[in-house]
């Protein structure tokens, strides 16, 4: 059986083409859960293949209709602008009239009195302390000090493991480490 909706629609098709060619002198078909003539079947047929038809140019006419508006909507959208622009100057004192455009007027902040100017200022400096925020040259001047570093390199261990190829505990003699004892007695012959 094939898949998909475009080859469902072809096997629809091809159907019709077998029913009309060799049932259509059968007064009865009779499958499924009832009986039903040829032209009703090639009805049906014909239904879901004609579905699928209108599915296909519908989506070539809307695959046309997005290539048109991708090309020319940023045109049109500058030109919109544009002339949104000129409205605005033009009815900027009138706010009815801007309504009237689906505009809203632009809303200019009322002037600040004295009291309100100084209270913003007190407010702004009271942020800068309480954030901690200088300027670039305060920054500048700024040094940290550090007090009470030891420095301690690190050093390679004495008895480092030694890299040889031979299993562990099958050193030869010669990569052996001499016994404690030994190297304490040539430390004392070299002290007397």
């Amino acid at each position: 059986m094939p898949t998909g909706k475009q080859s469902e629609a072809a096997l629809a098709k091809q159907l019709i083409a077998g029913t009309n060619k060799h049932l259509s002198t059968l007064s009865t078909l009779m499958f499924g859960d009832g009986s039903y003539t040829p032209a009703q079947v090639t009805g049906q047929l014909q239904n879901l293949a004609t579905l699928r038809d209108d599915v296909t140019a519908a989506q070539a006419t809307t695959k046309a209709k997005l290539a048109a508006e991708k090309a020319e909507a940023p045109t049109l959208i500058a030109f919109m602008h544009a002339f949104i622009a000129f409205v605005k100057a033009t009815y900027s004192k009138q706010p009815d009239v801007l309504l009237d455009f689906g505009l809203k007027p632009n809303k200019k902040p009322a002037p600040l009195t004295v009291e309100q100017k100084a209270a913003a200022r007190a407010k702004r400096q009271a942020t800068r302390q309480a954030r901690g925020t200088t300027s670039k040259k305060k920054k500048q001047a700024i040094k940290g000090n550090v007090t009470g570093v030891v420095v301690t390199p690190i050093t390679a261990p004495e008895n480092a493991p030694a890299t040889s190829s031979e299993p562990a505990g099958q050193q030869t003699a010669s990569n052996a480490s001499p016994p404690a004892a030994s190297t304490t007695t040539v430390g004392a012959l070299a002290t007397k």
